[in-house]
């Protein structure tokens, strides 16, 4: 029979708990095992003294037998000094994908085309401002043609009857605003 030092999950719902257990490896996880060793709680501190309690002696005897502990378990028997844990090296785990690589490979193009775009403009010199002028030609003969357009004679004729409407537009907003107060006293009274 295969027997395997292994964790047993307990707990509720996104609040783990795990017994240390040994068991049959063909058992179930959470399932019968043949003794309990320990427990793990994941949600502690990883300075407390409470997030691992192990059995060392147990532990030892069961190592002793042939259990076989997880590569979890086998890290907690380490820590606690009753088995000798070699150190694992996957290299590849941490380097990104491809298109991960080809994204990074983008990035540092754009960015030294960025940096070379930076410095021909900081070297080149500045270009010369360009001003234009004003083109004062242009409107001089746009004001000559509003002024031919309307005879003399007939602007002084009509010159003076403009003001005449204007000096009895006058007296008539001057009266509009009078008429207009004792509506709104009479109002205010009532």
């Amino acid at each position: 029979m295969a027997v395997s030092i292994r964790l047993s999950r307990g707990g509720s719902k996104k609040r783990p708990y795990y017994r240390i257990v040994v068991a049959d490896a063909r058992s179930p996880r959470d399932g019968n095992f043949i003794e309990k060793i320990g427990t793990y709680n994941p949600l502690l501190a990883k300075d407390s003294p409470d997030r691992v309690k192990l059995d060392a002696d147990r532990a030892k005897h069961w190592i002793s037998v042939g259990a076989q502990p997880t590569d979890r378990v086998a890290r907690f028997l380490d820590a606690a000094g009753v088995i000798e844990r070699a150190a694992r090296n996957n290299p590849n785990k941490a380097k990104p994908g491809e298109k991960a690589t080809e994204r990074a490979e983008e990035r540092a193009e754009k960015a030294t085309a960025a940096a070379a775009a930076a410095a021909e403009a900081a070297a080149a010199p500045a270009p010369e401002p360009i001003v234009e002028e004003a083109p004062a030609v242009e409107e001089a003969p746009a004001v000559e043609a509003v002024a031919e357009v309307a005879p003399e004679a007939p602007a002084a004729e009509e010159a003076p009857a403009a003001e005449e409407p204007a000096a009895e537009a006058a007296p008539a907003a001057e009266e509009a605003p009078a008429a207009e107060a004792p509506a709104s006293e009479e109002k205010a009274e009532g």
